[in-house]
């Protein structure tokens, strides 16, 4: 075979295969090791081919520098890419202006001190034995004091703000908001506390003020472990809107929560991240990757990259309810209206139980504590003082996941279905909740 012959194609011909190529379906950029093969077998049987579409592609008046010039047609949409970086960056940029400090200050006394003669005054004659003079004490009028420190954020432009309760638990003391965006930076407004949300650690501020920055809410309910956490706080009462990021670590968290000279509370149904929450920003909005609020800041534990916040739900409902009545309900909680304890390895053993989880209904140490309160739903579905309820609507009862905390998922008036061990046998038991 004479491969001047096979190779040796005119600039036409050239083309030709090439456009054919491409009408083909572009085997040639697809088929890599066929390629090489191809040329040699397949010209003379091809070149008829070829041939007989010539007219078709009028290659006497074509140029293939044209053709190199021409720009294929994509119907690809265009895809933008970011940087995770750059995405944050944007929405710390958009969400610091409505970012808050707020400073509580009150009036406290001050003292000064004087000398005094415990003796009186000296007889006559003796002034310089008996001239002692004692140090003490008194009240010379008040001052305003810093006696604290926190974060909040804007939820309106006609400044009202969220941040926790705690931050604002001091009602005789005075609030003053410092401003964060670009035409009022470090400007100082006084804020009125309007309410205190009797169901979590959230409180709603008011300034006098409009046309502000402010930040909207996401839903919450979707949150996904392992998700971007981006807080922003003045942290430890010297930083302003100090920026750290994260990831959600976990949901539905439950601790107890405490500050010095305040008392502990419960906090439920809470955010856990590793971003961190320093003392100082309470209050401070933990935001999505869109910038949007997810959640509170409310606390941090007593060990590294662990911090929690309020659901940004909760903080949503807290916010509507002021603006429009005022003040904030207190939530009525679902009620089964039974005492128990929790069962373990432990006590199945000590006690000779047939099951190591669930909740053992009992009374408790007086006589008015009665394991299953008279009237209440787990009354009219007749459970009584030794049963086990083992389930709640499929969600097994364990230390994780304790009675109380599955019934409060579920408002009065819902329907509920529970597993329960009762006389020896297993059963279903169908009942309606109260609310408490």
């Amino acid at each position: 075979m004479k491969t001047e012959k096979t190779y040796n194609m005119s600039v036409k011909k050239m083309v030709a295969v090439i456009i054919t190529s491409l009408i083909v379906g572009g085997s040639l950029f697809y088929s890599g090791s066929q390629a090489v093969s191809w040329g040699t077998a397949k010209y003379k049987a091809y070149s008829k081919t070829l041939q007989s579409k010539k007219k078709k592609f009028n290659l006497k008046n074509f140029s293939l520098k044209e053709l190199l010039k021409t720009k294929p047609q994509q119907n690809i949409q265009p895809v933008k890419v970011v940087s995770e970086q750059s995405q944050v960056i944007d929405v710390v940029k958009k969400a610091s202006p409505a970012v808050v400090s707020i400073v509580a200050s009150a009036e406290v006394p001050t003292f000064e001190t004087y000398y005094q003669n415990p003796f009186g005054n000296a007889p006559q004659g003796f002034g310089d034995f008996f001239n002692f003079r004692v140090p003490q004490r008194r009240q010379n009028g008040t001052e305003e004091v810093r006696i604290g420190a926190g974060t909040g954020f804007l939820v309106s432009a006609d400044g009202y703000i969220v941040t926790n309760g705690h931050v604002v638990s001091n009602k005789d003391a005075k609030y003053v908001v410092y401003l964060n965006d670009k035409d009022s930076k470090g400007e100082k407004i006084e804020a009125k506390v309007l309410a205190r949300d009797p169901n979590t650690d959230l409180a709603i501020l008011k300034i006098d003020r409009n046309n502000l920055p402010h930040l909207d809410f996401s839903d919450s309910t979707k949150l996904q472990v392992g998700q971007t956490a981006i807080t922003i706080g003045y942290a430890l009462g010297e930083f302003d809107n100090t920026v750290s990021k994260g990831v959600i670590s976990g949901l539905s968290r439950s601790i107890t929560a405490g500050g010095l000279g305040a008392p502990a509370e419960q906090l439920k149904n809470l955010i856990q991240t590793d971003a961190a929450v320093n003392p100082g920003n309470s209050g401070g909005p933990m935001l999505d990757i869109e910038g949007n609020v997810i959640g509170v800041n409310v606390a941090m534990a007593n060990a590294e990259n662990i911090g929690f916040a309020i659901l940004g739900n909760d903080a949503k409902r807290s916010f509507e309810e002021v603006k429009a009545n005022g003040k904030i309900a207190k939530i009525k909680k679902a009620f089964l209206g039974v005492r128990y304890v929790i069962l373990d390895k432990e006590i199945q053993k000590k006690n000779n139980l047939p099951y190591d989880y669930g909740a053992l209904i009992v009374r408790g140490e007086k006589m008015t504590d009665l394991a299953v309160v008279p009237g209440s739903p787990a009354d009219k579905a007749g459970l009584m003082e030794n049963d086990i309820i083992l389930e709640v609507n499929g969600r097994k009862i364990n230390s994780r996941n304790i009675l109380a905390d599955l019934i409060e998922k579920y408002k009065g008036n819902d329907k509920i279905k529970l597993k329960i061990y009762h006389k020896g046998k297993v059963k279903d038991v169908e009942l309606i909740l109260d609310e408490k």
